[in-house]
């Protein structure tokens, strides 16, 4: 058997990626890789900001109870405390006031509206996380 010059010659030319296409892979990528961290992260800082708002009900939750259940003074007005939950103190401020509702065209009066305000900080000025309202007989 005889072996052909033209037999023995093979194509010299490489098969793979050019540099160019390489970088475009790469920034590609690059791209995609950060908007998947982007939304990471603000999916991260939106359980927190929810975590931290159920919290925030929670205990204004609790401070309304408290009022129902005549473990707390009735007295008209305003008072503002801190509670412990979740390993973190929250600082609340409850309004007490007189108020009547309608109920299908009947009133009912001699309630006491009970507002409770949660915040994270002591800042009157700061938003509340959570807003509670409860009526008391």
């Amino acid at each position: 058997m005889t072996l052909h010059a033209s037999s023995l010659t093979r194509d010299c030319r490489q098969r793979g990626f050019t540099l160019l296409e390489v970088l475009v892979a790469v920034v590609i990528l690059a791209v995609a890789m950060g908007a998947l961290i982007k939304v990471g992260s603000e999916n991260a800082a939106n359980a927190a900001y929810l975590r931290d708002r159920t919290h925030a009900h929670w205990v204004g939750m609790n401070v309304l109870t408290r009022y129902r259940v005549g473990m707390e003074p009735r007295q008209l007005g305003s008072r503002e405390g801190a509670s412990e939950m979740g390993e973190r103190t929250w600082y609340w401020r409850v309004t007490l006031s007189e108020a009547s509702v309608d109920v299908e065209g009947f009133t009912l009066g001699g309630l006491l509206r009970v507002e409770v305000e949660v915040r994270d900080r002591d800042d009157r000025d700061r938003e509340p996380l959570a807003r509670v309202v409860g009526f008391i007989l």
